[in-house]
Order: structure tokens, then C-alpha cells, then sequence
């Protein structure tokens, strides 16, 4: 890649926005868009280029606003239209784009498409979703939902099934249906002309489905099987995305990211080819399943650390098998994963800085687009203080009811020790701002219990230490803006086998860039080619020690060829 064939999107940051839990504007515990508003300068100084919103629509929230009952209404719980559009456009006088959620492989029950499906087999939206007769008296297939139990709800009325990949309140939608495709395109292009700046699509590669539905591999001793092998990347995906890309992406200059689970690198050079026929980029999940429990009956729920040879070789195959092919999302954090540094770090209190910033270092310097999730810049770390009662997420409550007291494959403690390593409301708990009342969250009483260690770790003391996470993550993003090597540089890894340092070069030109991770609380020596009239672009130590390593020490190094 050249220097002047970046595209905008190629050099920019992305700050994730979990509304519900970033700032409350009103006292009702609930953060909302004036909120965001109110919190605009803080993004704007941390340099991030885009705000990616969460979902803000019209929901019964029974998923956290990804079952949508109206594509084209604001969420009262977040305020209205008139304050989306105010905040749009304060984001724009800030230089700051929005990018908003799209949740179009499945919809709300409570959606008026739906409420027309399930009057009756012969109504004119019936084919909008996917509905099958019972096979023997049960269900169509062996589908399991992705929040435990049976894909498939049993409509009395009719007599027949439909399928939800997700909670029952989410019915996936039928992509093979001209007109559904239409009305999502009306819908999105509505947004277009309203001037957001780009989509973030959720589960995007699940809305072709396999045909004939057939059952999916089911491990020995469940009932249900995950179907995440037969639904990810179905035989019309691409066709579909090629369709809304001429229908509505070339409408405007947007920024296009899809949340693609089961990808491969075939498929992802598919999705983010650099033709541009379909989006810019996608999420994938492999480096986020290398700590996945090796019991498949228990999928992600496990408590063991990564492997770092594992890491390196995943991050390693997508920087090299994407280069000059497609383009990467760069993430530890999101509202689905767990606080990185209690996952990948480690968040004691002597390490928990110098580990966050070593996290940031690796992921940073790497070809692709960074994200960073509200609260990953103070190293937010998972809520160890949360319990059975405290928890709001769905998968969490059904991933105890299957796992704990159905299958009985663990027991309560096991489960939850599990969960305060995995779970994803380690991720939602409300935005620790101030040492004050509710961590500055609200004046109310928070929707989802505060982790209790937000005295210590919160943006008042960070914004007040020229050595904080934050200020770390503000020059990674600067630098990222000046130095062009960043996004265009070839990725090379250096020592694959080493299990305790991650360390790898952004070749260019006539310039390379050397980054060097300590992922352990050891000392440790490494002599690395260090030229003597090498520049210190980086680090999360006040001083540079040469070959000696201290514990999670993290420095990027700029020399010439």
C-alpha cells in the first residue's frame, strides 16, 4: 500500500460507545445521548476520529437494545430523534464521525414485520422471517441458540416454528426475500441521509442460511447443537452484500465494519476485499476463542490464561494472510468480550497500568483499524464484585440455567468463576468517571451494579497523570495519525517461538518500525537488532533499559533501513 492510497478509515480511531452505560444525563440510571454529548470533549481529547453508538434504536431490550421493534425511532430510555441529531451534529463541528449499529439478521418480536408474520401463515410478511413446520412433534433441526436452548420457538397459533440464532424475543429475518432486502435497504439509506458516517453490522455474516436447515455436529451429552459452522458464511452472503453495497454504501463516503462470526481468511478477503464490493473491514474472533474451554459442551466459559504462542500465531496469520489483500479490525475490548487486561494482563494493582499499556502497545502498531471500547484507555478492569443477582446479561443468566442446573456440567461456583473471567457484563458496567457519587455515572441509581474498584481506577485521576493509560493511548492514536508506516508497513513477526515476549517489525521503504512486548511479570533479557540511532517512539517505562525487560514492558522503536 501507498501512502497516498489510505483511505481515510485506514488511518483512524475508533472509540466504542456502549450508551447504556457511559454517561446518564437525566437521574434515571440509564446513560443516554445527551450524555454522550456531554462527554464529546473527553473523546475529543483522547484523538479518537469515530464514535461507533451501540444500538440507540426503538427496543424491549430483551438483549440490551439488539432486538429492534423500530429501525427508524430512538430508544426513550436515550432520548429522542432531536437529541440523536444534536449530537450528530456536535460530533461533526468536533471532527468526530458516527457510525451506528446495524442489527438486520434478526429483528424484535415486537416488530411491526413480525406482528404481521405471526397473524397468520398466508399474511404478506409471513416470508420475512423463517418459519418451519415441526419434524416428529419437535423441533425443525437440532439448532442451538447462542444464549443456550433450542434456535426454534413453537408459535401455537400456527402450528408452526420460527427460528431465533439468538434470544426468543429475536427472530431472525429472511434474507432470501426480496422485499425484506428492499425495506433494510430504505431503512439504512434513511440513516445515509441523515448524515452518519458508516455502519457497524451485527453478526452480518449469519443472514444467508444454509438451505435445506440441516442439523448441526452435536457434542456427546448436549441437546442442542451450535450451529455457528452451518449459519456463518451461507451460500448468498456475499451476493447480499454486493447488493447493499451498489443499493446503499456508494450512497456516501461511509466506514463499513462487519461483525463476521465463523470467518475464515477466505471469507474475510471476501468481505473486505480491496475491490470494495462489499465493506471495508471486519471483526473477526479467533484471537478472542484461543482461551475457549477445550469442553465444547461448555464453549467459551473457562478461566485459563491464553497462550501466547497461540496469540502470536493467530494476530501473526491475519496481519500476513490480509496484507495488500483486505483490511483488519484491530480489538481486545467490547461490549462482548471481557476487560482485557484481566483477560490477556494483569489487573493486580502493581501491574494493571504497565500491563494495559503493553496491550494497547501490541495491538496499535499493527496494520488494521484500532478500536478501543469505553474504559479499555483507564484500563478498566473486569467486576470481580459482581454476583448471581447483579448480572443483567442474558447469555450469562441462560449460560447458568443450561450449564449449572440442566446439564450440571459444572457447578455454581465453577460457573461463576467463569463468568467473572468471561462474562460480558464485565465490559457494561457503568463508565467510572469521577471518584464522586456512582463514579460520576449518574445521580441516580445505576441500571447495572459499578465495579468497586472505580475510587482508584476512574478519567478524573487518569486525565490528572501525565503517565496514565490514557495519556499512553492518546499518543498511540497520534501517532498513528503522523507516522503513515503504521498503516502501511509490512508486518513481520520476530521469534515465533518465543512464549514469553511478543515482538514484530512494520517494515517499510526506507523506515522500520520495531515493537517489543514483555507478556510477563518477569524480568527478562532479549537482544534485539537495535540500530544505535534508533528513536523511542513509545513506551510504558520512564526510561529504557537496553536489553533488559521489566514486567510488562512494552517500546517501539523508528530507525531507517
Amino acid at each position: 500500500m501507498t501512502t497516498s492510497a489510505i483511505k481515510w478509515w485506514q488511518k483512524a480511531v475508533v472509540y466504542q460507545i456502549y450508551p447504556r452505560s457511559f454517561q446518564d444525563s437525566n437521574g434515571d440510571g440509564i446513560g443516554d445521548l445527551k450524555g454522550i454529548q456531554k462527554r464529546l470533549s473527553y473523546v475529543s481529547k483522547l484523538g479518537a476520529d469515530v464514535i461507533w453508538l451501540n444500538p440507540i434504536y426503538q427496543s424491549p431490550n430483551k438483549d440490551n437494545g439488539y432486538d429492534i421493534s423500530d429501525y427508524q425511532a430512538i430508544n426513550p430510555e436515550f432520548g429522542t430523534m432531536q437529541d440523536f441529531d444534536d449530537l450528530l451534529a456536535a460530533a461533526h463541528a468536533r471532527d468526530i464521525k458516527i457510525v451506528m449499529d446495524l442489527v438486520v439478521n434478526h429483528s424484535s418480536d415486537q416488530h411491526k414485520w413480525f406482528i404481521e408474520s405471526r397473524s397468520s401463515k398466508d399474511n404478506d410478511k409471513r416470508d420475512f422471517y423463517i418459519w418451519r413446520d415441526p419434524v416428529d412433534g419437535h423441533e425443525p433441526n437440532n439448532w442451538s441458540s447462542f444464549f443456550s436452548g433450542s434456535a426454534w420457538k413453537f408459535d401455537e397459533k400456527s402450528g408452526q416454528y420460527y427460528l431465533h440464532l439468538f434470544v426468543e424475543g429475536q427472530p431472525d429475518l429472511n434474507w432470501k426475500n426480496n422485499e425484506l432486502r428492499d425495506q433494510v435497504y430504505q431503512m439504512m439509506n434513511w440513516w445515509v441521509d441523515k448524515g452518519i458516517d458508516g455502519f457497524r453490522m451485527d453478526v452480518i455474516s449469519m443472514i444467508s442460511k444454509p438451505d435445506g436447515l440441516p442439523d448441526a455436529p452435536l457434542p456427546a451429552g448436549n441437546t442442542y447443537a451450535n450451529p455457528v459452522s452451518l449459519t456463518a458464511n451461507g451460500p448468498h452472503v456475499h451476493e447480499y452484500l454486493r447488493e447493499m453495497r451498489q443499493k446503499v454504501l456508494n450512497n456516501a463516503d461511509l466506514m463499513t465494519v462487519g461483525e463476521t462470526s465463523g470467518v475464515d481468511i477466505e471469507h474475510a478477503r471476501k468481505y473486505a476485499g480491496i475491490d470494495g464490493s462489499e465493506l471495508n473491514m471486519v471483526f473477526q474472533f479467533e484471537h478472542m476463542g484461543l482461551d475457549d474451554n477445550p469442553n465444547p459442551a461448555l464453549g467459551k466459559w473457562d478461566n485459563q490464561p491464553v497462550s501466547l504462542l497461540k496469540l502470536k500465531d493467530n494476530l501473526s496469520k491475519w496481519q500476513t494472510e490480509l496484507e495488500g489483500n483486505s483490511w483488519n479490525s484491530l480489538y481486545w475490548d467490547n461490549h462482548d468480550q471481557p476487560r482485557i487486561v484481566s483477560r490477556f494482563g494483569n489487573d493486580s494493582a502493581e501491574y494493571r497500568e504497565v500491563s494495559a499499556k503493553m496491550l494497547a502497545t501490541l495491538l496499535h502498531f499493527m496494520q488494521g483499524t484500532p478500536y478501543i471500547y469505553q474504559g479499555e484507555e483507564l484500563g478498566m478492569t473486569n467486576a470481580y464484585n459482581l454476583g448471581w443477582d447483579d448480572f443483567d446479561d442474558i447469555e450469562i443468566i441462560n449460560g447458568r440455567k443450561f450449564i449449572v442446573d440442566k446439564e450440571k456440567l459444572v457447578d455454581n461456583d465453577t460457573m461463576l468463576d467463569y463468568v467473572h473471567y468471561k462474562g460480558r457484563d464485565n465490559a457494561r458496567t457503568p463508565m467510572q468517571w469521577s471518584t464522586g457519587k456512582n463514579a460520576g455515572f449518574t445521580d441516580g441509581t445505576p441500571w447495572l451494579k459499578l465495579n468497586d474498584n472505580f475510587e482508584t481506577i476512574n478519567a478524573t485521576a487518569a486525565l490528572a497523570d501525565e503517565h496514565s493509560v490514557f495519556y499512553h493511548y492518546q499518543k498511540l492514536i497520534k501517532l498513528r495519525h503522523e507516522l503513515d508506516l503504521m498503516t502501511t508497513g509490512h508486518y513481520e513477526l520476530i521469534d515465533p517461538a518465543d512464549d514469553q515476549v511478543y515482538t514484530y517489525k512494520r517494515i517499510g521503504d526506507d523506515q522500520e518500525l520495531l515493537i517489543i512486548n514483555n507478556f510477563t511479570d518477569q524480568d527478562l533479557e532479549r537482544d534485539y537488532p537495535v540500530p544505535a540511532d534508533a528513536q523511542l517512539l513509545i513506551s510504558n517505562y520512564q526510561d529504557d533499559l537496553g536489553l533488559k525487560l521489566r514486567p510488562y514492558e512494552a517500546k517501539a522503536y523508528l530507525y531507517q533501513r
